[in-house]
Order: structure tokens, then C-alpha cells, then sequence
């Protein structure tokens, strides 16, 4: 059961439209097309807006790869058993061309592919620690430049973040 209802649509002003302008565009700055999980959000626009600038980096201005982008999200809010993002972001992680049995294997922790299986490792460390281990760093060095490493630890605690507040204000998938 929710603990946020969505922000009635006759309460929408021009700040809580303008909380959503990082992530959406103008046709969709509405309640009808913003949809569930941002409309509780509106809630508190200022928090909305400044967290939604800092989640439309991560989706759209990274340097990471969608597919790289996508393992880690996936792994990361599994790990917070928050089944609302992670249904939300299985025809993304598609798009990105993850296939159906590497979708699953994310929840496993055992990806085919060795860069998978790295940034699952980059999300356990985090989730175990709160840091990576040197090996860990090491063999992300290889794969991936500085900025890349930078938004990949940034993406991760985003969407743990994110995954904490779905699961904390009781919103379930669609």
C-alpha cells in the first residue's frame, strides 16, 4: 500500500511543472502522461526537482554505455528488492539490448558477459561496503576511463537512492 497518493491534478502549479522539466519534456509536464511514480513525487517539487537533474545526467548526459547504465541499475535495485524500478527498467535494459536471460542472470550475480559481471561486482562491493576494494578498482580501470568510473559509482547511488524512497513510501509496480 502506497503512502503517497499522486498530486491531484487540480494541484499541479507551475513549480511542480517545472520540477519535472529535466527529465521530461513540456508535452508530458501533466498528470496524465508525468505518471505514477513522479506524481507522488510532485509532492515535494523543490527534492523532485533537484533529485530529477541529477537522475537526468545519469539517463541521458553519462558517459557510460546504456547497456553498462542498465546492469548497474538493475543489479542495484534488486539488491533494495524494489519491484517497482525494476520492472520499469526491463524494456530499457532491452532497448540497451540486454536479452531476457541476461536480465536474469543480474539477479543472480552470474553474467555471461566479463564487463557485466565487473559492474555486477562494482554494485556488491558498494552494497557490501560502501567502497570498492582495490582489486575491484583495478580491474574497472581497464574496462572504463575516469569519468566513466565516476558515473558509474554516481549511477549506482542513484538509483539506490531512488530504490530506497519507492520502497520506503510503499509504491508498487503499476
Amino acid at each position: 500500500m502506497s503512502r503517497l497518493a499522486p498530486l491531484p491534478g487540480d494541484e499541479w502549479s507551475d513549480e511542480t511543472r517545472a520540477a519535472l522539466r529535466s527529465l521530461l519534456p513540456e508535452e508530458r509536464r501533466n498528470p496524465d502522461d508525468a505518471g505514477d511514480l513522479l506524481a507522488r513525487l510532485l509532492r515535494h517539487p523543490g527534492l523532485t526537482h533537484a533529485y530529477l537533474t541529477f537522475n537526468a545526467h545519469v539517463l541521458r548526459h553519462s558517459t557510460l554505455s546504456d547497456r553498462v547504465r542498465e546492469v548497474a541499475v538493475l543489479r542495484a535495485v534488486h539488491h533494495r528488492g524494489c519491484a517497482y524500478l525494476w520492472h520499469h527498467h526491463i524494456p530499457i535494459a532491452h532497448r540497451a539490448g540486454l536479452t531476457d536471460s541476461e536480465i536474469d542472470a543480474l539477479r543472480t550475480g552470474t553474467p555471461a558477459d566479463a564487463t557485466d559481471r565487473l559492474v555486477v561486482r562494482v554494485v556488491d562491493d558498494l552494497r557490501e561496503r560502501d567502497t570498492l576494494t582495490e582489486g575491484t578498482w583495478q580491474a574497472l580501470s581497464e574496462v572504463l576511463d575516469e569519468r566513466q568510473r565516476m558515473d558509474l559509482v554516481f549511477t549506482i547511488g542513484c538509483y539506490d537512492l531512488l530504490a530506497a524512497a519507492v520502497n520506503a513510501f510503499g509504491i508498487e509496480p503499476d
